[in-house]
């Protein structure tokens, strides 16, 4: 799958901007704005119908970007006078702008908050990425070109990142393909969402985890702790392929990595305990995933006895769209309740004379949880999880084709997040701007959002990570200073 996180995958038109470390950021020629439809209508209120996207990020970017959580955030409390700060931290980090035209500028990086506001303001990106810290100020990258070892330019801190596509869903996706969202499809985000994040908190530890809406059909993870950020590639690739379960296709049926044992790792059980709450109450009947022989063939194929498989796939096609004998009233879920019926019968396994009873209560058990797995267990893009200096779109950037913000979600209510109507949009900000009391020429004009729907978003990414985030930064920089206070020094 192409991922969002990779610029320049699918565009037609693609200009690496390199710049010498003397050349300033304002310096990389700007496309030439087109003219803005300005169209006022009752009151002070403008009609933004006609504007594109980019035609609204000047004004988007000027007076509702919040660039100052997004400093604090990115500074990991190297941003105060704390001496144990590292002042240096926040310039060494990779910002990648992709312009208007499809214009791709990596390697760009600014001093603080208010350099990073101004280039912002000044450029006008259509999308920003957020690549690594690195061991010298990117834009000085060419003075280390040829050199070896840790005196190479190399990145050496990035966040722990995942991306899930609705796209890789497809194959299990009846309410849309391809850049198709609705709230039918949702709840394999949510659900998804659910168990990264509690496999992420529980079996590994870690705390500081936001998660953000790509502004279209998907979602993305930030996993922030130090020592998140500090994994090299290897233990990155190792974290997402335990968590990935699913590994593609092949001939049309899912392949996964669940172990053929009795027992399975606690993560898969928990994983497992999570999609059995929202499998027949929401994702059967909703994606009717057992109402085409497609989809039915595919799931069966995840049965071990042929004798069972074929009964269930004469049954269900002599009975086409019709009732089976079940206590529930829709089809998918009475076709299910009739497929975990049939599992107890099972006679035959491949490769086994006669089985074991307990052999046949595993293989029971395994063909129930594979199927479940294969229809909606997250389908991560572990491409994008494996290496340190991959970019990732940038929390509140703007989607350039939907012009939804990509704003965070709270994890613990996931499934009540709507990606249809409950995502703001940057026309319907800037309308609420216009319909409240606040000027443009207020001395606060960084935080103009706090009079539209994005004060929402805004709160869900303090309460939902950033506010835990800055005390721990805190409580990090007073650990620092401790343990300098403990060494011994020759000074008199």
């Amino acid at each position: 799958m192409a991922s969002d996180a990779t610029p320049g995958n699918k565009r037609q038109k693609i200009e690496n901007i390199d710049k010498s470390p003397d050349q300033d950021d304002h310096d990389v020629a700007m496309p030439e704005a087109a003219a803005s439809p300005v169209k006022a209508v009752a009151g002070n209120v403008s009609d933004y119908s006609s504007w594109s996207v980019q035609q609204l990020m000047k004004m988007y970017y000027g007076r509702l970007f919040p660039h100052q959580d997004m400093f604090k955030w990115l500074a990991y409390g190297n941003d105060s006078k704390h001496p144990q700060a590292d002042l240096a931290y926040f310039h060494k980090r990779e910002f990648c702008f992709t312009l208007d035209g499809d214009i791709f500028v990596r390697y760009q990086s600014f001093k603080d908050g208010e350099e990073l506001r101004a280039a912002i303001n000044n450029k006008l990106p259509a999308k920003i990425d957020i690549g690594p810290v690195y061991n010298v100020d990117p834009k000085h990258r060419n003075a280390y070109a040829g050199l070896e070892g840790n005196r190479k330019f190399m990145p050496v801190e990035r966040e722990l990142v995942f991306d899930i596509d609705l796209t890789d869903y497809d194959d299990v996706r009846t309410c849309g393909k391809g850049a198709h969202i609705c709230n039918k499809c949702w709840p394999l985000m949510a659900v998804a969402i659910k168990i990264l994040d509690a496999g992420l908190r529980q079996d590994f530890g870690f705390k500081h985890i936001l998660w953000v809406f790509s502004g279209r059909r998907g979602v993305h993870a930030w996993v922030c702790d130090p020592r998140a950020r500090k994994m090299s590639d290897e233990a990155r690739s190792a974290v997402a392929s335990f968590l990935s379960v699913h590994k593609g296709q092949e001939k049309g049926i899912s392949r996964l990595s669940t172990s053929a044992a009795s027992k399975d790792h606690p993560f898969l059980d928990a994983a497992y305990q999570c999609l059995e709450e929202v499998w027949t109450e929401v994702i059967l009947p909703q994606q009717q995933l057992f109402e085409s022989s497609e989809h039915w063939t595919a799931a069966l194929a995840h049965i071990p006895d042929p004798d069972v498989r074929d009964k269930l796939g004469r049954a269900w096609s002599n009975n086409g769209k019709g009732r089976v004998s079940s206590d529930s009233d829709d089809l998918n879920v009475a076709r299910w309740n009739e497929l975990v019926h049939e599992l107890a019968s099972m006679s035959r396994l491949p490769n086994k004379d006669k089985p074991s009873k307990a052999q046949l209560q595993a293989a029971e058990s395994k063909a129930k949880k594979d199927i479940v797995f294969a229809c909606a267990y997250p389908r991560l893009d572990i491409e994008v999880s494996k290496k340190m200096n991959h970019l990732l779109k940038a929390p509140f950037c703007v989607h350039p084709k939907t012009g939804k913000v990509c704003v965070p979600i709270d994890p613990e209510n996931a499934e009540n997040f709507d990606p249809m109507d409950g995502v703001p949009t940057v026309s319907q900000l800037l309308t609420d701007l216009d319909q409240s009391d606040v000027k443009q020429s207020t001395a606060d004009m960084q935080n103009q959002w706090k009079h539209t729907a994005l004060q929402k978003a805004v709160a869900d990414f303090h309460d939902c990570f950033l506010d835990d985030l800055l005390a721990s930064n805190r409580d990090e920089l007073a650990r620092k200073a401790r343990k300098a206070v403990s060494q011994p020094t020759t000074r008199w």
